[in-house]
């Protein structure tokens, strides 16, 4: 093992001035290993810096870290030749333009924005995709699950039956997206309030999961809970509000806790026999403070982290992980990308937008 491989990693891309000496990551030894023994590389978001990065590995080995600039992003969701990422006003479908076995220097990915919908400032939280691939999200200053509309700024699909109408009241802050069988399965929100921006009196303990299939909630008394996820026939979440990460038992609607990570749990995917979380360092206002994850870090002599955690699903232990430090304090989502090695992404501050060109010559016979 090389020392570069324990090094802080400068981000790739078009930083804003500045930025590089303000943005600091430090793999643990052996994360650019997992990544390649797993055969996938990471994005993540950060609405707090307005930036979505993309992590991958070099030939040589070391880490690739890649970031553009987005207004606060938020969700993700990807398969490896698409990404959809949620920004302040806008929903965004990322596509690969590289055919198989391609590079353009040195990236195996070149996520370009295809296309866009306007959403207005809906505070979109989690994406997901059916198995028809139509696109959901969490649409959370209405409290509903949604799709893109050709002509509105969403069309929603399901809301909790607590909610008395659809209202841009932030009533309930639902925010977590799980799918399952290629369609939506479970939500998590902070309440189950139905007044406007209710959900900031019960973030201690009013914390909900809901089969959206059922209407029914099945877990509660959860502290901000968010990134629900359907994996290995678990529904996996970060009971945010106590920096706990775990799982509902659907027969108890206990919350069983796996693992305690210094910092505010948002974004959460899975690998196999491994879960990927986000960790935040707690903003000092009202929504962040108060909170049981307060005593817990005194509990363990510890700061609360901004960082990437690598948790093995077997033992709950951390195995790798990305510290983030500097300009970014906060992260929203993760997600994998598999199959991929080294992936880049292009935006709209640099010019390299107007110079990528592509033909979709496939049936021409001319």
């Amino acid at each position: 093992m090389s020392d570069t491989d324990e090094a802080a990693v400068a981000a790739e891309g078009t930083p804003a001035a500045g930025d590089e000496e303000k943005l600091v990551l430090t793999p643990s030894r052996q994360f650019g290993d997992w990544l390649r023994e797993t055969n996938v590389s990471l994005g993540f978001s950060t609405y707090q810096a307005g930036k979505m990065f993309l992590v991958g590995r070099r030939d040589d080995g070391r880490l690739s870290v890649f970031e553009r600039t987005f207004n606060r992003c938020m969700g993700m969701w990807a398969d490896g030749q698409t990404i959809w990422m949620s920004s302040l006003y806008q929903l965004w479908r990322f596509e690969n333009i590289l055919p198989a076995g391609q590079m353009h220097q040195g990236y195996d990915r070149v996520y370009v924005p295809q296309i866009g919908y306007t959403t207005g400032d809906i505070d979109t939280h989690d994406i997901g995709v059916t198995a028809e691939g139509q696109v959901n999200f969490i649409a959370t200053l209405f409290g509903c699950i949604a799709e893109p509309s050709e002509r509105f700024s969403f069309k929603p699909v399901w809301k909790p039956p607590f909610l008395s109408k659809l209202a841009a009241e932030d009533r309930c802050h639902l925010n977590g997206l799980a799918m399952r069988d290629g369609k939506p399965g479970f939500v998590t929100a902070v309440s189950r309030s139905d007044v406007s921006d209710g959900w900031r009196d019960r973030r201690t303990d009013g914390g909900i999961v809901m089969d959206v299939q059922s209407n029914e909630i099945i877990a509660e008394g959860l502290s901000m809970p968010h990134s629900p996820r359907w994996h290995q026939g678990k529904l996996w979440l970060s009971n945010a509000g106590t920096g706990e990460f775990g799982h509902i038992d659907m027969e108890t609607g206990k919350f069983v806790p796996v693992a305690f990570c210094p910092g505010f749990l948002r974004g959460l995917t899975m690998i196999g026999d491994y879960a990927v979380l986000g960790l935040s360092k707690p903003r000092e206002n009202r929504t962040f403070s108060g909170l049981p994850l307060d005593e817990k870090l005194k509990q363990a002599d510890a700061e609360p982290r901004c960082a990437i955690y690598v948790i093995d699903l077997r033992t709950g232990d951390v195995v790798h992980w990305l510290r983030i430090e500097g300009v970014v304090e906060e992260l929203y989502d993760v997600t994998v990308l598999p199959g991929v090695k080294r992936p880049m992404a292009i935006g709209f501050v640099s010019d390299e937008i107007r110079r990528i060109l592509t033909v979709d010559d496939t049936e021409w016979d001319g």
